[in-house]
């Protein structure tokens, strides 16, 4: 028996897989359990920020497991503390919370926004959040994410949560009322399509947050930790949030998910919030390292500059392309509209060597390690363009 047919008996049925089990990497290139070499477009969906197989960031994590990996948080651990150190300076923000994944730290900051309205005396706490939008599939995080497909047999469990239009500032305003305690969104709707939001969107809302008391949280799982050029998204809109939520490529790989909020937000006190696991040695040694070589390499940089040259690239392609319907996006956080379902592309760029991943039945998605050079995006846009 195959490792598929092993899978397939093994997990529950929640994935419709690839038919790839990948053995190794090495910077950005994935092998399989033939050989076969892939360039790799999707990061494990925008997480492996560094590649694969770089020696410094492997060697951090050896050298912590081979002291402690985990201690819980009735103590204190020195990574955890060096990588709370580094979110709250690197944000500006106050105080930081490290939790296990995205989905978590989303659960997280709504409970932080609705303990927020309670405190000003709110008792039925609402959120807005936005038509299209993703943020996770646990139940608090499906209540804020705007997809009936995922929401319909549990969107009864949590209620509270209204819902508007992306990039419309007045479907914002006619939801706020007395009970709204915060407003959350992602800077770039990802899995709904790799859709940013306009400034003039962004600026708005926090000119209304500020106005109205509300707390503006802003979901950058996905499209912080340089994905955009900058180190998070919000800086490419002049507006800070009051709760920003950190995960994917702030640990480069290792599970590891933050909410960092300013100081009027940080309203936790002791049991309101926990994590067996959040903050364990080990996820704090991840994100520590991975800031580290983010400064020491400036591959912040060299997102910027290759987010550039990709748009550059995808525009050519789509001047010359009749199948392609849109290109829009951000630095290495890039959607491509085609005018027909998009899997059977994804299957022949991986026929190919090239793994791109979908957001949406016609939409390719590329968040390709940020370590990418331009001979890696020529490569990819000759496979791609092959693939039509």
């Amino acid at each position: 028996m195959d490792y598929i047919e092993k899978a397939e008996k093994a997990f529950m049925n929640t994935y419709k897989r690839y038919p790839i089990v990948f053995e190794k990497g090495e910077g950005v290139y994935l092998y399989d359990t033939t050989g076969k070499k892939y360039l790799d477009f999707a990061a494990g969906i925008a997480v492996n920020i560094l590649g694969y197989s770089c020696n410094e960031y492997k060697e951090a994590l050896k050298s912590q497991i081979d002291s402690i990996i985990h201690c819980s948080n009735l103590f204190y651990n020195k990574p955890a503390i060096e990588a709370a150190e580094i979110l709250v300076q690197k944000t500006g923000m106050h105080k930081a919370f490290l939790a296990n994944s995205g989905t978590e730290a989303i659960e997280g900051a709504v409970k932080l926004a609705r303990k927020y309205g309670y405190k000003k005396g709110i008792k039925n706490t609402e959120v807005i959040a936005m038509n299209n939008s993703f943020h996770g599939r646990s139940l608090g995080a499906l209540a804020v994410t705007g997809q009936p497909k995922y929401q319909e047999i549990y969107k009864s469990v949590i209620s509270g949560v209204q819902f508007a239009n992306y990039n419309d500032y007045k479907s914002v305003e006619a939801l706020v009322n007395e009970n709204t305690c915060a407003i959350i969104l992602e800077p770039i709707q990802g899995e709904g399509g790799i859709y940013p939001a306009t400034k003039e969107f962004m600026q708005n809302l926090r000119k209304l947050c500020d106005l109205k008391d509300i707390l503006l949280i802003f979901d950058e799982i996905q499209c912080g930790i340089g994905r955009t050029g900058k180190l998070f998204a919000f800086e490419n809109y002049d507006v800070k949030p009051d709760v920003i939520v950190l995960a994917k490529g702030i640990g480069a790989g290792i599970p590891v998910g933050a909410f960092v909020a300013n100081e009027k937000a940080a309203v936790f006190e002791p049991g309101d919030h926990g994590t067996t696991y959040g903050g364990n040695p080990l996820a704090g040694t991840a994100v520590k390292i991975t800031f580290d070589l983010l400064d020491k390499y400036s591959i912040i940089n060299n997102a910027e500059v290759m987010g550039n040259y990709l748009s550059e690239k995808l525009n050519e392609l789509f001047k010359t392309s009749e199948c392609i319907f849109d290109i829009r996006g951000k630095g290495l956080m890039q959607g491509i509209e085609f005018n027909c379902e998009v899997v059977p592309i994804i299957r022949n760029c991986m026929e190919k060597g090239l793994l791109v991943i979908n957001a949406g039945a016609k939409v390719i998605r590329l968040v390709p390690p940020l370590i990418i050079n331009k001979d890696n995006i020529d490569e990819m846009i000759d496979v791609l363009k092959s693939s039509f």
